[in-house]
């Protein structure tokens, strides 16, 4: 299986440590953001990944240059990073969404089990890593779940009807339709301001997204310099 990571973005909410340095290369716990993804991925028996940065692009390029990667990795730059939201890094890596992949933001270390998890999982289209919702923090991307379907995914879900919070990682099959749907709706108005959740709540609308839901800790957003510091324990937390 092939991992997308997406990891264009500047990650103003990590300023100053952003400021000279892109987000994936953010140290935590000793080691690159980045680092401990492809760690992770290798674990978990990725075959491969196609990594799409943006900003401080030479500065990705020459990290994994000097810091031998686990897994083969096909760095891709996407020249309309400060243009589009998360989309148009998706669409940079749009051919490897007509086989299995799994596609994960460039900000979130997850533990190998985790992975392994998400990556032997077998859903007739598309499947979504989900944490149950204890309080929603106001910029988490909400997630519906009931019976083990994905209904809704957006930012804007009423914290009442939602459930759960995406962990951003997507997995799917080679019969999937993500890739048909993510080309319709980066061409819809707007498309390129789209998060690549979108094409995950086109899918939901349709039935087509499976929740792998993650109780057990052992993953971590870092989006904002607190989340640096407290990434061991956010790394063991439980849920």
């Amino acid at each position: 299986m092939r991992a997308v990571i997406l990891s264009a973005g500047r990650g103003s909410r990590l300023l100053p440590l952003t400021e000279l340095m892109p987000k994936c290369l953010v140290p935590v716990g000793g080691r690159a953001i980045l680092d401990h993804q492809l760690t992770a991925l290798a674990e978990a028996g990725a075959t491969s990944v196609i990594l799409v940065a943006g900003y401080r692009f030479d500065q990705v390029g020459t990290h994994l240059a000097t810091h031998p990667s686990p897994l083969p990795v096909d760095l891709r730059f996407n020249p309309f990073w400060s243009v589009s939201s998360s989309i148009g890094s998706a669409w940079m890596a749009r051919d490897a969404f007509h086989e299995a992949f799994c596609l994960m933001n460039g900000d979130t270390t997850l533990s190998s089990d985790i992975l392994t998890r998400a990556l032997s999982a077998r859903c007739e289209s598309i499947a979504l890593l989900v944490e149950p919702l204890a309080r929603p923090a106001t910029d988490d991307m909400l997630v519906r779940v009931e019976e083990g379907k994905v209904l809704a995914v957006s930012k804007t879900i009423d914290p009442a009807a939602a459930t759960h919070r995406s962990l951003g990682v997507v997995v799917g099959g080679a019969a999937s339709a993500y890739g048909a749907v993510l080309e319709r709706v980066i061409a819809g108005e707007h498309g390129i301001l789209a998060y690549h959740h979108d094409v995950v709540a086109a899918l939901a609308a349709q039935g087509q997204v499976a929740a792998i839901e993650v109780r057990e800790g052992g993953w971590a957003e870092i989006d904002r310099a607190d989340d640096v510091i407290g990434w061991s324990a956010l790394m063991e937390r439980t849920s």
